[in-house]
């Protein structure tokens, strides 16, 4: 019984951070007004969190090692509990954005900890159900977070958004305070390696707000951005170098020799790139241009959700059957294609099933690829290097998921020129067809009272705004068809694994 309620506990404090990485994203036009920011300013709400955690995550192993798994465990639940209060009482901006940095620093330790407690609860031949089992957390949290952020804010208020993880994070640290105890074998950390962390800070933090800020400044026309890529690129240089150098390592780069644990990471970030650029693109599709309120827009997600948890509870079946995590990997990535091809050719035409079905196809071939991924990371792994290369593989989802949003964000703005373009170059006024539809239009708003020069200024107003949403949808199609290509393109990496024959994979829950 205590096992099931510690398992429990920690799932719910993981989709309760994954919840947070999206829930604010539709709250944002409230908080600015509310707190007198522009939207520019409040958008930070967003980075400063995503930038904590991507810092955070990769030394989750070493933090716990030194401090003590529960010590941190239950500490980082407190600062983000806390830190949750503070954001909802924060009355400007830049001190929210102080308070969500802060939350993200708490955070970053409830994925992967999380995860390993939860694989510590199974004998290694159920860990591949455990895995799946937390699975379900990483499709939960993203896809449910804009929905229930959207629901708070339309029926209550925006603090509302922060102030529904203080009861969760409370119980969490209460019952992980009864019966979460230090792991079976204690992992040896040596000296606090400053320096690594400082560059880690800098280099990961830098890359981070560039890859989240960048389009929204016009990328390198904005100096800090030039500035910041300096930075990225050389505290990642010097922190690879110096990592590989001391004797003490924050983050034990070393373990990524092995083939395996490489190629998932990459794959890893790919899927990344799947699972949130997705499900970023697919809300805003869906009510900007189709008209969905923001409930039918969750509901769109829902049975892909549904059919999610089943296919990792079958993909965890699969492989314990001895089935080849390469070829699970493979069918989960060509599903998730196959969704990507069919919403590249939707119009505004479409419907609510139009598109729910085409959901289907990604929440299933995402749910196929989690657990044999897992398996792959840490398949040529030694027990010892499993935290290590399992928090490697954590931090890029994460940035695969930035990287993701802000490689979508900037597509859909150059493809939305483009297309625009082409589609005004067929706007000729010796059309028939044109000429006879702005007729129609001017004779409707003479219609309703307005004078003939009038009208006919609205009549051309109105067929803009046809071209700008017939531009917005190709431009859309072409940024699903993009993400489909990533799939396609890192496939063949697959080519390069191996596998130990004779031997039964088992699976390291801290990779989510």
């Amino acid at each position: 019984m205590n096992r099931t309620v510690l398992m429990i506990t920690v799932i719910a404090a993981a989709v309760m951070e994954l919840i947070d990485t999206s829930i604010v994203n539709v709250a944002l036009s409230y908080m600015s007004g509310n707190l007198g920011a522009t939207l520019e300013d409040t958008s930070w709400v967003i980075t400063a969190y995503a930038i904590a955690n991507v810092i955070v995550i990769p030394i989750t192993s070493f933090l716990a090692g030194k401090l003590g798994r529960r010590n941190y465990y239950i500490g980082s639940v407190i600062l983000f509990t806390v830190c949750s209060f503070l954001c909802g009482q924060a009355t400007n901006i830049w001190t929210l954005v102080a308070f969500r940095f802060l939350q993200g620093m708490g955070g970053g330790a409830l994925l992967s900890v999380s995860a390993a407690i939860v694989y510590e609860q199974f004998p290694k031949d159920k860990q591949n159900i455990a895995s799946a089992l937390f699975g379900v957390g990483v499709f939960v949290g993203p896809t449910i977070g804009p929905t229930l952020g959207g629901f708070i804010t339309e029926h209550y208020s925006w603090p509302w958004t922060f102030y529904i993880n203080v009861p969760i994070g409370l119980a969490v640290v209460i019952i992980c305070s009864r019966l979460l105890g230090e792991p079976p074998v204690k992992s040896k950390t040596g000296s606090i390696d400053w320096f690594g962390i400082f560059l880690l800070a800098i280099g990961v933090g830098s890359l981070q707000t560039v890859l989240e800020r960048g389009e929204t400044d016009d990328w390198f026309s904005a100096n800090y951005i030039v500035v910041l890529t300096v930075l990225a690129v050389t505290g990642i240089g010097v922190f690879i170098w110096w990592q590989l150098k001391t004797r003490s390592p924050v983050v034990n780069l070393r373990v990524l020799k092995s083939k395996n644990l490489s190629v998932a990471a990459i794959l890893t970030l790919v899927s990344g790139v799947g699972i949130y650029s997705s499900v970023y693109l697919t809300p805003v599709y869906a009510q900007r241009l189709l008209g969905f309120t923001p409930t039918q827009t969750g509901l769109l997600l829902l049975p892909g959700a549904i059919l999610a948890i089943g296919g990792l509870l079958v993909s965890a079946r699969l492989l314990q059957r001895g089935i080849s995590p390469v070829v699970m990997i493979t069918t989960g990535m060509l599903l998730f294609i196959v969704f990507t091809w069919q919403l590249s050719h939707e119009d505004l035409d479409a419907g609510f099933w139009d598109i729910s079905l085409s959901l289907i196809w990604r929440g299933v071939g995402l749910a196929i690829v989690t657990v044999p991924l897992s398996t792959l990371a840490i398949s040529s792994l030694e027990t010892r290097d499993i935290p290590q290369g399992t928090a490697l593989n954590n931090m890029m989802r994460q940035l695969g998921g930035s990287f993701g949003i802000a490689m979508v964000n900037t597509y859909l703005t150059r493809r939305n020129a483009v297309h625009r373009s082409d589609l005004v170059e067929h706007v000729t006024s010796g059309d028939p067809v044109l000429t006879a539809r702005l007729d129609s239009y001017t004779r409707y708003f003479v219609n309703k009272g307005a004078v003939l020069a009038d009208a006919q200024h609205q009549a051309l107003g109105l067929l803009d705004s046809a071209v700008v949403r017939q531009s917005n949808v190709l431009s859309f199609g072409d940024a699903y068809l993009l993400l489909g290509i990533c799939f396609v393109v890192c496939m063949p990496l697959l080519l390069l694994t191996r596998r130990k024959k004779g031997v039964k994979p088992a699976v390291a829950l801290a990779e989510h």
